[in-house]
């Protein structure tokens, strides 16, 4: 009884630090590329680190699957550069309201990867979101409108790696697979920033602050993060881990709004859209417990 508890509350850890990643992008002085530059090298060698200690399966051997994985992780780095990118534009409330958008992108993309019938009524949520994201939206200026769309292009991202992932966890170990992400990650947004010359001593240009809060990111938020979750999806089960992640974006609006003072900046038009899309989040994950729970009926019937 008590160990179940102690990873309840080990998986709300989790979810706090992940709902703080978005607190730290406004934290955090330095360009959104060079932040995630410097997240997936800290999460990349600490991984390693605490991979290798733990003996957990670090190798990809199939080479068809190690490629598959390879295109996932750039798709998980224009993610955190698209996240990064609309915090800095806007707030950290908005990032993150967006970013729980991307269980609904699930929603179809899922049945063309996993050949699963559509779902009408996870069609439907999809457009109450939209509603919601109307009224999110309707006080914008151009730049707030821009920090919209690049916060939905990556919930888009987030819901593509996500079942590219599900998938692949299939036949490769998933601690293999993230730290693989974190290594082309870190190939890719290095190529970018040459291209863009940008890969300079700039990129180490920082305040102490600003190196503690990205150490924190990487090590804690990132690296700490993926090892805990695999433990507590053993114990508590990978849906129940899902269905507790759309809290996320909760705690990432309160947090904002003693630190980053938040409150200030959106108004009563933000909150109503928020709470919308928020509560069909967890309606569509509530849609789904009640699905998976018909299915295993009909199996044990």
């Amino acid at each position: 009884m008590f160990e179940k508890f102690r990873y309840h509350i080990l998986m709300h850890l989790i979810i706090f630090m992940w709902g703080f990643t978005g607190i730290l992008g406004k934290l955090i002085h330095i360009e959104a590329q060079y932040l995630v530059w410097h997240r997936i090298l800290i999460a990349f060698i600490s991984l390693m680190i605490g991979l290798y200690f733990l003996k957990m399966p670090m190798r990809i051997r199939n080479r068809k699957a190690l490629l598959k994985v390879l295109g996932t992780g750039i798709i998980v780095a224009l993610h955190w550069i698209t996240f990064y990118s609309a915090i800095k534009l806007s707030t950290a409330s908005l990032g993150i309201l967006c970013l729980s958008t991307a269980t609904l992108h699930v929603t179809w993309i899922e049945p063309i990867v996993f050949k699963k019938k559509f779902s009408w009524v996870e069609f439907a949520f999809g457009l109450l979101v939209i509603f919601g994201i109307y009224f999110v939206s309707s006080d914008f200026d151009e730049k707030q409108y821009l920090a919209l769309a690049l916060g939905l292009t990556s919930a888009l991202c987030a819901g593509f790696f996500s079942v590219f992932n599900a998938k692949l966890v299939e036949e490769v170990p998933s601690s293999a697979i993230t730290l693989h992400e974190m290594g082309i990650g870190l190939v890719f947004l290095s190529g970018m920033l040459l291209f863009n010359g940008k890969l300079d001593s700039n990129l180490f240009k920082m305040t102490g602050g600003d190196f503690a809060w990205l150490l924190f990111l990487g090590i804690c938020c990132t690296s700490f993060a993926f090892i805990a979750t695999i433990e507590v999806m053993k114990k508590l089960g990978a849906f129940t881990v899902s269905l507790s992640i759309n809290l996320e974006p909760v705690y990432t609006i309160l947090l904002a709004i003693p630190i980053l003072h938040e409150d200030e900046l959106l108004n009563g038009n933000f909150y109503a859209g928020s709470a919308m899309i928020i509560l069909v989040v967890i309606a569509n994950a509530l849609y789904k417990s009640r699905q998976r729970d018909r299915v295993l009926k009909r199996r044990m019937g």
